[in-house]
């Protein structure tokens, strides 16, 4: 196998934080490698170096001299003054340098220029370039190409940039959270693709589901060092709990013999100069051994909730719009303890503006809605992290409360609440702007929590988490007695969480779903089918029966023989414009016209020659 990517003896420190140490990993031609691992353990540091954003301390990065790399960052880096369709033009790659170097040859007016930018286009196959493009961006949901980068949402310039990554048809592709931003219609188009894609790649992602479809081997940074998993999620998983049980056990067993030797050293000092120099070096390597303890910090939220009444909020026929966008249209419903409903829907549906209007961001157009006085909100917004760079940890908790009260009765300090959230001492006292995407999301989630509340609304709460704190969120909030609203892309964190789901269908349209989100796309795929099959009988039905191969009517007798004139005659004049346009007489603008009418034509003989087909069998 061809090595596309290889690593060794990297090392990474970011001040006294040591990330890695002297990892090594090769990535061969049509890998799929997902890498995993805690929050701030240096994967988005790991895949900046990959890129050449930031420099290793040690160790080198090898790719393979022959190869394309396509890097998408959890923070893509865009132009503002560029358009959508500037922004997804500005590459590297081959085939948009090749378009690129066409459109310069017709402005420089050079005939030998133009001929051999048009061989490279011809060579490459991309007239149809930029209709490529369009179809890309329009099944990310990017409709305005010329709308100016700058103003984009932090969601919309992520497409942008994985429709610029993926439009390039990298070899090597490396991806930052692809999944962050993108509703789920999405993120099954985009499993597909890059299921049926031939590249190799290196993703970092905490979408199970996603990296269970799309990759075949997982990479974990741990401790500061790399293991390797040949299998999916719940294989890593297991394997992962296999490694740390005999890590253990080999650091039990080292304690054991080094309390032995330590026993012998004591016993006898004055043999020491008799006895094996090697017996009282390994005591000591014993030691180190044995001083390692694999400590699995887990985060065990059971935080206290207020309690909650028989009343908690009811919907009576409530409608809401922006302009002529209908959002809802008369919604009733009646919210109960315990429940959790996830919400679906595509971008732009009203989700966002739906959870404002329970919590009393928005105003509803009309119908009545009815708070209980026991209800306490907790809403985690997607934006909502608004933490000042320059403020420390523990004081963010503080402005909050000196003392928080646990599930189990017990009140904790802010410094003991923090490092219960994973946040050890040295961490607290750190500036906010120290802090990795998924720390800074788990200070967040501390901030909602800590207020006690008892109908939590989570919008988009997955994303930057990693997967370890993912698990434990996913407990807590089974076993909250409280009510539960999620919106999230996360469709193995929406199938443990949920019970039902609020379908936004669009028009102001809300359908309750009794199932999970996996339940609910099975439901769809079969309802397709049905749909599918329904019209496919109708047509049979409608159709006259024919027990003989068709013949062809007078109708399609004549279009046949029209056909076969207008190919003769269109590919006689694309081989005229070949001629014409080799030859190097013709003037600039004289060149570009007819390479336009090349292109139409190319394309009008593709759709013809298929009628053409169509009709002679």
């Amino acid at each position: 196998m061809i090595p596309y990517l290889q690593l060794d003896n990297l090392s990474k420190n970011w001040g006294d934080l040591q990330l890695f140490e002297g990892i090594s990993l090769t990535i061969n031609q049509g890998e799929k490698v997902a890498l995993i691992a805690k929050n701030g353990a240096g994967k988005t540091t790991l895949m900046n170096i990959l890129s050449g954003d930031e420099v290793a301390d040690s160790g080198k990065v090898l790719f393979s001299p022959d190869i394309r790399v396509g890097y998408l960052r959890q923070m893509p880096d865009l132009n503002p003054d560029e358009t959508v369709l500037e922004a997804a033009f500005s590459s590297n790659g081959e085939t948009i340098t090749a378009v690129r170097e066409y459109e310069s040859a017709l402005e420089s007016h050079d005939p030998k220029a133009i001929e051999r930018a048009m061989d490279k286009i011809n060579h490459l196959n991309c007239w149809d370039f930029e209709l490529k493009i369009k179809q890309i961006l329009t099944e990310l949901n990017i409709h305005d190409l010329q709308q100016p980068i700058r103003e984009l949402s932090g969601g919309q310039k992520k497409r942008v940039a994985l429709a610029h990554v993926l439009i390039d048809e990298p070899d090597f592709l490396i991806l930052d959270e692809p999944t962050n931003h993108l509703d789920l219609e999405m993120i099954e188009w985009l499993e597909r693709t890059l299921e049926k894609s031939k590249c190799t790649l290196l993703m970092v992602t905490h979408d199970r589901y996603f990296l269970d479809r799309v990759c075949n081997e997982i990479v974990e940074l741990d401790d500061n060092s790399l293991f390797r998993y040949k299998g999916n999620y719940s294989y890593y998983v297991e394997k992962r709990n296999d490694r740390i049980q005999n890590m253990n056990s080999e650091i039990e067993r080292a304690g054991n013999l080094f309390r032995t030797e330590l026993d012998w050293l004591r016993r006898m000092p004055q043999a020491r100069s008799h006895k094996s120099k090697y017996r009282t070096e390994n005591a000591y390597i014993l030691k180190e051994k044995a001083s390692k303890r694999i400590e699995e910090n887990k985060l065990e939220l059971a935080i206290n909730s207020q309690r909650l009444g028989n009343k908690i909020i009811n919907l009576d026929r409530v409608s809401k719009s922006f302009g002529d966008v209908t959002i809802l249209k008369e919604f009733s419903y009646k919210f109960a303890r315990f429940e959790k409903i996830g919400i679906v829907g595509k971008n732009g549906s009203g989700k966002s503006t739906f959870l404002n209007l329970l919590t009393g961001v928005y105003p509803s157009d009309s119908g009545k809605m009815e708070v209980g006085e026991t209800v306490s909100f907790g809403y985690f917004r997607q934006d909502g992290i608004q933490f000042a760079p320059e403020s420390r940890v523990i004081d963010i908790i503080k402005e909050i409360a000196e003392v928080v009260e646990m599930g189990d009765g017990s009140r904790l300090s802010a410094s003991q609440f923090l490092t219960y959230f994973l946040f050890p001492p040295e961490t607290q006292y750190s500036f906010v702007a120290k802090l990795s995407g998924g720390e800074k999301r788990r200070l967040y989630l501390c901030t909602i929590l800590m207020r006690n509340p008892n109908f939590l609304i989570l919008d988009e709460p997955t994303n930057d988490l990693d997967i370890m704190t993912l698990n434990v969120l996913e407990e807590y909030l089974k076993s909250f007695t409280g009510c539960v609203i999620v919106v999230s892309h996360d469709r193995f964190f929406m199938d443990k969480i949920v019970d039902h789901l609020f379908v936004f269908d669009g028009d102001g349209v809300i359908k309750d779903f009794p199932g999970n989100y996996s339940d609910y796309r099975d439901w769809a795929e079969d309802r397709a089918k049905l749909d599918q099959s329904a019209a496919k009988t109708e047509k049979t039905v409608r159709e006259k029966p024919v027990s003989e191969k068709k013949k062809l009517s007078f109708k399609e007798k004549k279009e046949l023989e029209e056909l076969e004139k207008e190919i003769s005659l269109f590919e006689k004049e694309k081989k005229t414009l070949e001629e014409e346009m080799n030859s190097g007489a013709l003037a600039a603008e004289e060149l570009h016209k007819k390479s336009l009418r090349y292109g139409e034509l190319t394309a009008w003989l593709e759709q013809k020659e298929l009628r053409w087909l169509e009709l002679s069998e």
